[in-house]
């Protein structure tokens, strides 16, 4: 695994002439973002040695790099999930590549569903903390020390200097965002109404099917991580209505101007 990926950010080193020190990872729907990036290179998966491809309705699959905030930044247009039948290396390998490539600081968003009763549809969530329900984990297995301890600290799992700076910079630019703890499952059903309950119990207030894997790799290799939640439906009792991935594609399109804004502000800041 670790020549792969070595083999892999020796590739793109080869074709950068610059240093990438900021990952962004665009969830569903949130793809746009990159139309905000000056573009220095793209790479689609498909031509990127061990990359995996992405199969998913509304994830492109390119990673780019370029200006954003005036910042170097690198992005993954297009994620991989554990649903997809990728194992938890997959899902976690181009962060890994990042890391080799220079990476300091990763940024990551996705789509959700909203447990907790407080918010609406198309809510900006702040990720504070996750809980990890997949039933599996991207550092099982022997430790890569180059990459990281066998058992890294999680304390901080979202960078609270991060949190606090986005929330000004939201603020700034009257835009309302709400802070709350992501609950991470495997998918690629949609929850249940008793599976909502369940996860609003033990304590999130979002629910999804990606983030938690790639935040556990970039901890371990000691990255500070932020994360954002489009909240595209409820699972929330009386709330709760039949979905589908067009709805959740539309909803986070309309709420991603607003996320746009605060990671370019956080993004100069740094």
């Amino acid at each position: 695994m670790l020549e792969q990926i070595k083999q892999t950010a020796d590739f793109l080193k080869n074709k950068l002439n610059e240093d990438y020190k900021i990952g962004i990872i665009l969830g569903t729907g949130l793809g746009g973002l990159a139309n905000e990036i000056e573009i220095d290179h793209s790479f689609a998966y498909e031509d990127i040695p061990n990359f995996p491809v992405s199969t998913v309705e509304g994830h492109s699959g390119k990673l780019i790099f370029g200006k954003l905030g005036g910042k170097n930044v690198m992005a993954l247009q297009g994620r991989f999930h554990y649903y997809e039948g990728y194992n938890m290396n997959q899902v976690v390998f181009p962060v890994r590549v990042m890391k080799f490539l220079g990476l300091e600081f990763l940024f990551v968003s996705n789509a959700s569903g909203g447990v907790n009763p407080d918010f609406e549809i198309g809510e900006i969530m702040i990720i504070n903390d996750h809980i990890n329900l997949f039933g599996d984990n991207p550092l099982m297995g022997k430790n890569i020390d180059e990459l990281g301890p066998r058992f890294p600290d999680m304390s901080e799992p979202y960078d609270k200097k991060m949190i606090a700076k986005a929330k000004e910079i939201a603020k700034s630019n009257n835009i309302d965002v709400s802070e709350g703890v992501y609950a991470g499952l495997s998918g690629p059903t949609l929850e249940t109404p008793a599976e909502y309950k369940y996860v609003r119990i033990i304590g999130a207030d979002a629910v999804g099917m990606s983030t938690v894997p790639e935040v556990i790799a970039a901890r371990h290799m000691g990255i500070p991580c932020f994360g954002f939640s489009i909240v595209t439906d409820l699972g929330v009792p009386g709330k709760i209505i039949e979905m589908t991935h067009e709805i959740v594609q539309s909803v986070a399109v309309k709420a991603e101007p607003k996320m746009t804004t605060i990671i370019k502000g956080l993004i100069a800041s740094l």
